[in-house]
């Protein structure tokens, strides 16, 4: 694997292409540090890093395989982008809004929100205080909380209605749970 260290991506790649595996054991070996950090750094989650991570490099695999990859001399740009696209769809697939592990607390509390609670009484008085504490949140916030919640929106449709990216819809909804919940601490809505 020596004689291949000394090789540039397009004669690895082209290797690779004629059926020589140690020739994508050194690209692997080349950039498998840096693209585990760049997806570690997006999803925070070691195990679901190491998933996307495997995910990444089957599809690089298949889709060198399948002549799908052009050479312009950016093989790292293509394979981060490859696990962009990746940690993109988990995302959309696995949740419209997901939040980093430091803040699962403010999940539990998302997900208290919309599972309602046996006794009817109890959810109108929840749904209620959630009213109440949605009209202190600014109102860029509001709007995105009103349209996912009580209007079913999804986040494209929220963009779409005010104007901004799905990432700013997000970005709002976000805040706007952080900021719910420290008003409902305050205000002992919710326990610590």
């Amino acid at each position: 694997m020596d004689n291949y260290k000394m090789m540039t991506d397009q004669i690895l790649v082209g290797y690779y292409m004629m059926g020589c595996n140690e020739a994508f054991d050194c690209l692997l070996e080349r950039y498998k540090d840096k693209l585990f950090q760049y997806i570690i750094a997006r999803v925070h989650q070691e195990d679901l890093a190491n998933d996307l991570f495997q995910e990444t490099f089957v599809k690089v695999i298949l889709n060198l395989k399948q002549g799908k990859y052009t050479d312009s001399g950016k093989f790292y740009a293509w394979i981060t982008r490859i696990a962009h696209n990746l940690i993109i769809d988990y995302f959309r697939n696995d949740s419209d809004i997901r939040l980093s592990p430091t803040e699962s607390n403010t999940a539990q509390w998302e997900n208290m929100l919309m599972t309602p609670p046996d006794d009817a009484l109890e959810y109108e008085t929840l749904l209620g205080r959630l009213a109440s504490l949605i009209d202190l949140l600014p109102q860029e916030q509001q709007e995105v909380v009103r349209m996912r919640y009580y209007q079913d929106y999804s986040f494209k449709e929220i963009a779409a209605q005010t104007g901004v990216s799905i990432n700013t819809s997000l970005g709002r909804m976000r805040y706007a749970l952080l900021n719910l919940r420290k008003i409902a601490l305050s205000q002992q809505v919710i326990p610590n």
